[in-house]
């Protein structure tokens, strides 16, 4: 993160946000802020809660409790100005298969109530930075898995969203497939986005991440940079500080 980065206002920003399903805490109290040209890592282990997290902040969910802002819009009261200014994408994420990437696009950037010259220029221009030139007329049922993660990027990407929000985005990918998402993404924060990228990856969070976040049954356990988390642990990798921030051997929490 670049000192320009730090001093700017987050944006994104989460203050004791909590959700319950039934009798399950999914998550508990969770805070924490995001700024322009950052990338947060949120960290933890299946069903720790980072799902339920970014879906709140994404409008998918209502929060129980607590309140989370994306560039200074209520989550729970501005749905459609939130919407706007975040882009989101899993790494489950399903094409639409009888419609090639071009198509795909031009359908979601109707969506987005996007004018027809803008999208056509916005599709140009993801192309050639996610190299996906040679496949754009092929039926999008027959690409593979890596080819499917670039054009998902960049439809969370269409309509030149401020803050990025990546659940588990290299989920089932190749090791060169998700070596370019990660090189992508450093362009991302290059531009100035503000980016939360949730994974169960060490070594992405590693080469990507300007602070990390670990969560554990729904609660944020600790933030801070990975020199900080290995000075709090005392170990000297992030795993084994992982490990210890949420207790070896710990049971799972909510999903």
């Amino acid at each position: 993160m670049s000192e320009a980065a730090a001093a700017t206002a987050p944006q994104v920003v989460c203050e004791g946000l909590s959700r319950r399903f039934g009798g399950v805490q999914a998550v508990d109290g969770v805070s924490f802020a995001v700024r322009g040209g950052e990338i947060f890592g949120l960290l933890g282990p299946n069903g720790a809660g980072k799902t339920t997290t970014l879906r709140m902040l994404v409008t998918l969910l209502t929060p129980d409790a607590g309140r989370a802002t994306i560039c200074g819009h209520d989550v729970a009261r501005e749905g459609e100005a939130v919407r706007r200014c975040v882009g989101y994408q899993t790494g489950d994420t399903q094409l639409y298969e009888r419609l090639t990437p071009v198509e795909f696009l031009e359908y979601f950037g109707r969506l987005q109530g996007m004018e027809r010259g803008l999208v056509r220029e916005r599709i140009a221009s993801l192309m050639e930075e996610l190299d996906f030139g040679g496949y754009r007329d092929r039926l999008c049922g027959g690409l593979s898995t890596g080819q499917k993660q670039r054009v998902n990027i960049a439809r969370a990407l269409l309509h030149d969203p401020p803050v990025l929000i990546l659940d588990e985005p290299t989920s089932g990918l190749d090791i060169v497939s998700a070596h370019f998402v990660v090189s992508f993404l450093e362009r991302v924060r290059a531009a100035g986005r503000a980016v939360i990228y949730s994974t169960h990856i060490m070594s992405e969070v590693e080469l990507l991440c300007d602070r990390i976040g670990v969560i554990h049954r729904g609660r944020l356990l600790t933030t801070g940079t990975l020199p900080e988390l290995l000075a709090q642990t005392g170990e000297d990798g992030l795993t084994r500080a992982f490990l210890k921030v949420i207790g070896a051997g710990a049971g799972e929490g909510a999903r």
